[in-house]
């Protein structure tokens, strides 16, 4: 049976034979042009810092979210006044710091010994002042950049209330969550945290928090640093712990992990070369090739190099998750260079260095070409998501792979070829000085090790098998396709399986703002108290009316409260604690003896409520007579985790698309992060799902057998469902981050699969099992190094300080083991199993076969140096007086030197 797709591969392949004898030939050209090529481009990395584009909100959240453009109305319609500051009507996160104030042994706060430590502290924030150049250099303190009311700054509730009390704060008794200061409501949610009350009486506090906010005016940025100079030298008190905070700690911390990368990938660098060297160690001196596994580190690096250069000359940005890619580039480049040196090894030693070049690349070539296709189409696919810094990071990459690809059979395939002139010559891998095969006689050992070299196979013309191929053809290939370790790989694969799609089902999503922070970072301490203290209470809600509403029409007015108790009743939401211009003007008017359900009554009246109570002034928009928009707030509380956000928002944006009374939208400025949730698992799936089908589309035209295309699609599906459920029993959660790795994920996949598929499917062998030992004894330890030299790229980012690289590596090492597992392991089986014959010949004809050693021996030579090979004839002598025999036909080869003469029989 014959299910062959070869008719583009086939030509291909021929293409790659005819490059490679070309490499052969002219290999300084191959080398040169790259470097010069490689240095000009580098250049662009002089704009590397100009380029660099880290911003959190523009990087990680979805370009198009929805809360972007509830912001966006948010602005339009109900604009800041600094004047009228109210921090839960912001439709930003603004200019601020924060201070948590806890006691070490988990004690009450509110004893006056420890409230001391909480105004002292207060008073140092407020002696903080900076110099500014504004009309003349002037200093500049809290006062000058806070917003104020009546001429003060924005008090912090607990500060203001310790004043205003006669009684000190340890006998003060603190209804929670809202307290009356004055006549005035105050929220001690956000202040007082870790509460115990009875009654609504506070009896213990762990924690207090203080905010300062500040305008966006000169002097504001340098105020913030100095701020965390203060609290980063300040000691804790006796009994007391401090941590902070500022509305630029995020950004900075983002911006620390693109420089803070640099020192891991050098020695990422050191560790590739140092693995590539002993991998390719020889004992023959003639045979090692540690100057190649050199240059193959150095290509990836040139490939890097001249890839982030091109990008960045034309000005596309850097992103913080684009310093992961130089990781992944290493890896797919050694693994590469290990492929072409396996098929290097299989061609016959005693041929012309070009005809060893074309074989190789006939074979090699091939191999990288589909996993090069395969990965850059899955990245540019990446280009789809609706995160700026997925595409960043697939763009460096994708471009990235491209340059290895092509660095990859130029460079480094010229200094393969350079490298067979020196084999050929039978030359020191060291000192390039010739070298007998065999030591002399009387010689001492040592002579042997150091200054001899170049022995091979006699009968094949191969090189002599290394220990690591002897291993998969002798024993681990003959082990693996034996029918009781077969069924063994099944039942492996199918508990592979179950714990895949078990961790599947608990699969975390989003990205934890805690985690854009080192581990060293003083914000870590500030979020393990926010989230220890102050976690009952979320996010003030804005739930706003989008158009113009009859607010006076009875009938109107009780549908949009039925909509407003739909709100109120969610589970999360405090009713108590609901707050609302409309409910506030008809309390006001029962007061006032005043009819509001007449238009002209209400609009007249409005006035002088939001005279009386000036804050709501900033939640209803009346322009030209009439009101087109309105805002009242709802608290949430208990959302102490991912998934509360999660249902936090859809329940609430939900509530929002069922009010059948006008056109509501809620924002909050949190819910710009929170947009991540909408997408991350549609996109990801989009983006697995379009990326699968186009591996299927290329595995099937490049690799000549249509089911074994199919089992590289299969262990895509099945790798994805591996690593997306063990990273979930890694704690790694689904985000933005891991989003890219996944797409990394389809790549290194096909290689493997992809790799063990077409030397199977070339394989000579007569059934499925010998094709199978075949293709393990070809590749097996090619892709074993691949992967190990891929974990090697990674390891150091195990030990990194930043969440983003563990998280890289974490995945990258799941990917490397599971798609090692089915390359050599569950695919080998599955095609013993499920594959066809891939030769065109029937049973009792003669085989056709695309090997060397399988159409003539190795060794078949005439006297002037003939070398016949694949119905031709390769002629070194000056002069060949003499016929060829090859399979059909005698063909007479008369003064052609050096030059390939054809059986004019045969394609």
């Amino acid at each position: 049976m014959s299910c062959r797709t070869d008719c583009i591969e086939k030509p291909f392949s021929r293409l790659f034979e005819k490059f490679g004898k070309l490499v052969g030939s002219y290999p300084g050209w191959f080398i040169v042009v790259p470097v010069l090529m490689s240095a000009a481009l580098g250049g662009g990395l002089h704009f590397l810092k100009t380029k660099e584009s880290n911003d959190i909100e523009s990087q990680f959240t979805p370009s198009n979210g929805a809360s972007k453009a509830a912001r966006n109305f948010v602005q339009n319609y109900f604009p800041s006044n600094d004047s009228m500051f109210s921090s839960q009507r912001l439709h930003n996160e603004g200019m601020y710091a924060i201070i948590i104030i806890s006691r070490k042994d988990g004690q009450n706060m509110l004893t006056n010994a420890s409230f001391n430590e909480v105004t002292r502290l207060n008073d140092d924030v407020n002696k903080i002042s900076v110099m500014v150049e504004d009309a003349g250099k002037k200093m500049v303190g809290l006062r000058n950049l806070c917003f104020t009311v009546n001429a003060d700054c924005i008090g912090n509730p607990i500060l203001d209330i310790a004043k205003s009390n006669v009684q000190d704060i340890e006998h003060t008794n603190l209804t929670f969550p809202l307290y009356t200061l004055g006549n005035e409501p105050v929220f001690l949610g956000s202040t007082l945290g870790g509460v115990k009350h009875r009654q609504s009486v506070v009896q213990h506090a762990e924690a207090i928090r203080l905010f300062y906010f500040l305008r966006n005016v000169t002097g504001a940025v340098p105020w913030l640093k100095k701020f965390q100079q203060l609290l980063s030298v300040r000691n804790n008190g006796e009994n007391t712990r401090v941590s902070y905070f500022t509305s630029m700690t995020r950004q900075e911390e983002v911006e620390k992990h693109t420089t803070e990368g640099i020192p891991l990938f050098s020695i990422t660098y050191v560790l590739a070369f140092a693995f590539s060297i002993l991998s390719c160690i020889r004992l023959d001196n003639v045979r090692n090739r540690l100057c190649v596994a050199f240059i193959g580190v150095l290509s990836a690096g040139m490939a890097v190099v001249s890839s982030f250069g091109l990008l960045l000359y034309a000005g596309v940005p850097f992103v913080i998750t684009v310093a992961n890619s130089p990781f992944l580039i290493l890896g797919i480049g050694v693994d590469d260079m290990f492929i072409m040196l396996a098929n290097w090894q299989q061609t016959n030693v005693n041929d012309p260095v070009e005809k060893r070049m074309g074989d190789t690349y006939k074979e090699a070539a091939m191999s990288v070409t589909i996993t090069t296709l395969t990965n850059v189409l899955g990245f540019y696919i990446g280009l789809m998501s609706d995160f700026p810094s997925v595409q960043a990071f697939c763009m460096y990459t994708s471009t990235a792979i491209l340059f290895c690809f092509f660095y990859n059979i130029t460079f480094f395939g010229g200094f393969l070829a350079l490298n067979g002139r020196r084999e050929a010559s039978n030359r020191h891998w060291l000192t390039c000085m010739k070298v007998p095969v065999k030591a002399p006689k009387g010689k001492p050992k040592a002579y042997s090790l150091c200054c001899t070299g170049g022995d091979y196979d006699r009968e094949t013309g191969l090189e002599k098998e290394q220990i690591f191929t002897h291993f998969f053809k002798s024993y681990y290939g003959p082990f693996i396709t034996k029918p009781w370790t077969k069924v063994c790989v099944i039942l492996l694969y199918a508990g592979y399986l179950a714990g895949g799609i078990y961790g599947c089902f608990n699969l975390k999503q989003g990205i934890e703002m805690k985690h854009l922070a080192a581990d060293d970072s003083y914000a870590i301490s500030y979020y393990d108290d926010e989230k220890n203290f102050f976690s009952n209470y979320g996010p003030n809600v804005m739930v706003v009316v989008s158009e113009a509403f009859p607010y006076w029409d009875e009938y109107e007015a009780s549908r949009l409260d039925r909509c407003m108790e739909n709100f109120n009743n969610l589970s999360f939401v405090r009713k108590e604690l609901f707050t609302s211009w409309l409910d506030s003007y008809r309390l006001f008017a029962r007061s006032s003896s005043l009819d509001l359900n007449d238009e002209n009554a209400f609009m007249a009246n409005l006035p002088t409520f939001l005279t009386n109570f000036p804050d709501f002034k900033l939640d209803v928009n009346i322009t030209n007579g009439s009101i087109i928009a309105s805002r009242v707030f709802v608290q949430t509380a208990d959302i102490t985790n991912a998934s509360m956000e999660i249902r936090m928002i859809n329940e609430l944006r939900d509530t929002a698309d069922k009010c059948n009374a006008t056109k509501l939208l809620v924002f909050h400025p949190l819910f710009i992060y929170l947009d991540q949730y909408s997408v991350i698992v549609s996109g990801t799936v989009l983006n697995v799902g379009v990326t699968a089908a186009v591996m299927l589309v290329i595995s099937l035209l490049l690799i000549p057998n249509p089911l074994c295309s199919f089992w590289v699609t299969f262990s895509i599906g099945s790798v994805i469902t591996g690593v997306t459920g063990f990273m979930a029993l890694w704690d790694v959660n689904l985000d933005s981050i891991s989003m890219i790795i996944l797409v990394v994920c389809i790549g290194f996949t096909v290689d493997f699969s992809a790799h063990i598929s077409y030397a199977f499917v070339s394989s000579n062998k007569a059934t499925a099992n010998e094709k199978a030992i075949d293709a393990l004894f070809i590749l097996g330890y090619p892709v074993i190094q691949g992967a190990v030299s891929s974990i090697v790229g990674v390891v150091v980012l195990a030990f990194a300080k930043q969440h983003i690289f563990r998280t890289f590596f974490k995945i990258m090492f799941l990917v490397m083991l599971f798609g090692l597992a089915h390359g050599l392991v569950f695919i080998p089986v599955l095609l013993t199993w499920f594959s066809c014959s891939s030769s065109p010949h029937k049973k009792g004809t003669k085989q056709e076969v695309p090997r060397l050693r399988a159409v003539v021996p190795y060794n078949m030579k005439s006297e002037i140096k003939t070398v016949i090979y694949d119905n031709r004839a390769f002629v070194l002598g000056e002069y060949a007086p003499q016929s060829v025999k090859t399979q059909q036909t005698q063909i007479f080869v008369h003064q052609i030197p050096n030059r390939w003469t054809c059986d004019p029989d045969c394609p």
